[in-house]
């Protein structure tokens, strides 16, 4: 798919700017709360780590790491077990009878506080506050969007697929069409409107 997005004065001189900004600041008014959330996952869910990471798919397709609180128990299966037959878990979506959930990893996904440490990868320059959300390579190849034109601008911690209706099916591919529309014109005035909405996830419970 040919695609050219319009060059905004926003998103060349300033949508990077003030992603850090805002990175910056949320980072420093959530301080306390982001230490809460990382004292109480080993308690909540035992050992594990504190911080999940893994690879998506980024800007220009470049592959990167993410980083996101761990709102599962730990994967106790040993990689090479002649015990198990399946998927590994960390490359395909989450179902409901996934062994690893909990209340409390459910809560952290319902309010979207797990996706706070991606503030991290926002400052770092591999994200933005606003953007297509980045899927896991192996599922953005076998849905068929690896080299969609959805990765021609960076990532976005919230987007216009999140802040839909059709976040309900927690599948990206379902709002392809969504990211098309955002990235061939990126404006100011929808990074605010899409901000604002995202704001009401906590309250509504719709995290994934």
């Amino acid at each position: 798919m040919l695609l050219v997005p319009r060059v905004t004065t926003y998103n060349r001189w300033f949508k990077r700017p003030v992603d850090v900004v805002l990175a910056l600041l949320i980072a420093i008014v959530l301080a306390p709360l982001l230490l809460v959330i990382a004292l109480s996952i080993p308690v909540m869910l035992g050992p594990g780590g504190v911080v999940y990471r893994q690879e998506r798919i980024g800007r220009d397709g470049r592959v990167f790491t993410i980083y996101k609180f761990r709102s599962m128990l730990r994967d106790r299966r040993v990689a090479n077990s002649p015990t198990y037959i399946g998927p590994e878990r960390r490359t395909n979506h989450k179902c409901q009878n996934d062994p690893r959930h909990t209340p409390y990893g459910r809560f952290l996904r319902a309010t979207s506080l797990d996706e706070l440490p991606q503030l991290l990868n926002i400052i770092k320059g591999e994200m933005s506050m606003v953007g297509p959300r980045p899927e896991l390579t192996a599922v953005a190849k076998e849905e068929g969007f690896a080299n969609h034109p959805r990765h021609l601008t960076r990532p976005g911690l919230t987007g216009a697929f999140q802040v839909s209706r059709l976040r309900s099916s927690n599948r990206i591919s379902a709002g392809l069409h969504l990211d098309i529309d955002y990235v061939v014109d990126v404006r100011f005035s929808d990074d605010v409107k899409i901000l604002a909405r995202t704001l009401l996830i906590p309250f509504l419970r719709r995290g994934s």
